[in-house]
């Protein structure tokens, strides 16, 4: 994948921690609070599924008749007493149902939890690579900084030699301190995508000084139908079949309670006034309770056909996404690869020819200025095609779950 390239070789000089993205994705995975919460979600699940294991529970009851009126009835000579236990027999399959829909609960909770680390871990990549683009804006903001003095070096020269007025030299020192105070902002922005990066693992402050990674290097892709033949079993699609699970679930459970329960009861009456004690038994069931039932079943119906058409828009909507990734991708590599290999060299070539020819007196200060811009303006192109090119396979490798390249699995 790609974190997997961005662990290479860093630009610049290594300063005191280097952060790599394996170590990025490994932090968040451990110490993010989204991703801790499933944990106490499935403890939640696992005491709902040991209450709903258990058999209908057993009640005693205990009734006295006949005792506290008159004349015969005085006090308890005449009383009844009776002595019970009571429980009801579940019938349609309730009890395994109970349990199928915790269970059903519980793989949804698990598709989720993939879901929720992949779209964590896209988060970690895109970050990444946000913050490793600030940071080769700072390096390119020094390089900037590096020509700005050289200039006012060369101005300088020429304006004690006679060969040009003294403007040039004050505009070179403006040019210089512009250029001081977009270091400073770039430099700051670039702490700030730090610490952006290192909140996703519950850090309050950068623990690390720069990253570990190659922004120019594009690993290679398959066709996009391999893609989304990919996608299609990805985890955001996954939920979808562990929600028709669930759903299916609960219309299993309404089903189920469509049959009648049988209540039963069995005691012992003792009658004061003879001494005699005999067994009561009892059994009821309540009527019509599968016409009660009806609604809640074609309700439960409803909601298992609503997943079918929720995931057919869901997956309308990953193929736009994953398209508009995959052109947008292609189309940055190819912009960062002509800047890379084509444009910024001939500017840079172009930027030597053109300052030995103001330091000859042949090209005036704004011939100068004008070939360092456009190099610089062509490096920053670069960069934000590279880093946009690396933040739509991220999200190619977030919608398919896998790498790139199918190829790369066998590694």
């Amino acid at each position: 994948m790609i974190f997997l390239l961005l662990s290479g070789a860093a630009y610049g000089q290594p300063q005191q921690v280097a952060l790599t993205l394996d170590d990025a994705i490994l932090q968040t995975l451990q110490h993010n609070p989204r991703l801790r919460v499933f944990d106490v979600r499935m403890r939640g699940l696992k005491g709902l599924r040991e209450s709903a294991d258990l058999a209908p529970a057993y009640e005693l009851g205990a009734e006295v008749e006949n005792f506290a009126g008159r004349g015969e009835m005085q006090g308890l000579n005449a009383s009844e007493q009776t002595v019970a236990l009571s429980s009801v027999i579940e019938l349609g399959g309730k009890r395994s149902a109970r349990v199928a829909l915790v269970d059903a609960r519980a793989d949804l909770l698990e598709a989720e939890r993939k879901a929720k680390a992949l779209d964590l871990l896209g988060e970690v990549t895109q970050r990444f690579v946000a913050t490793l683009a600030a940071q080769e804006r700072l390096n390119l903001a020094e390089d900037a900084l590096a020509l700005a003095r050289t200039t006012l070096q060369a101005a300088g020269q020429r304006a004690r030699a006679g060969a040009a007025p003294d403007a040039e030299v004050l505009r070179a020192e403006a040019a210089l301190a512009q250029t001081q105070i977009t270091l400073s902002h770039i430099r700051r922005v670039f702490d700030t995508e730090k610490t952006q990066l290192a909140s996703l693992w519950g850090a309050t402050e950068a623990d690390f000084e720069e990253l570990q990674g190659d922004l120019f290097q594009f690993p290679p892709a398959d066709d996009f139908e391999s893609l989304y033949a990919r996608a299609k079993g990805s985890a955001a699609l996954a939920v979808f079949a562990s929600e028709a699970r669930l759903k299916e679930a609960e219309l299993r459970l309404s089903q189920a309670r469509a049959n009648n329960d049988i209540s039963w009861s069995l005691g012992v009456r003792r009658m004061e006034g003879t001494g005699d004690t005999g067994l009561v038994a009892g059994v009821s069931m309540p009527l019509f309770s599968g016409r009660r039932s009806r609604g809640d079943i074609r309700a439960a119906q409803a909601e298992r056909d609503q997943v079918a058409f929720r995931r057919e828009a869901a997956l309308l909507d990953l193929h736009a996404q994953l398209f508009e990734a995959f052109q947008n991708r292609q189309q940055n590599i190819d912009a960062a690869t002509a800047l890379h290999e084509e444009v910024i060299p001939t500017l840079d070539r172009a930027l030597r020819e053109t300052r030995e020819a103001y330091e000859r007196g042949r090209y005036s200060y704004l011939d100068l200025t004008a070939a360092q811009q456009e190099l610089l303006d062509a490096r920053r192109r670069v960069i934000d095609a590279a880093a946009s090119a690396l933040q739509y396979g991220a999200l190619i490798e977030q919608l398919t779950a896998e790498p790139l390249s199918a190829g790369k699995l066998a590694r």
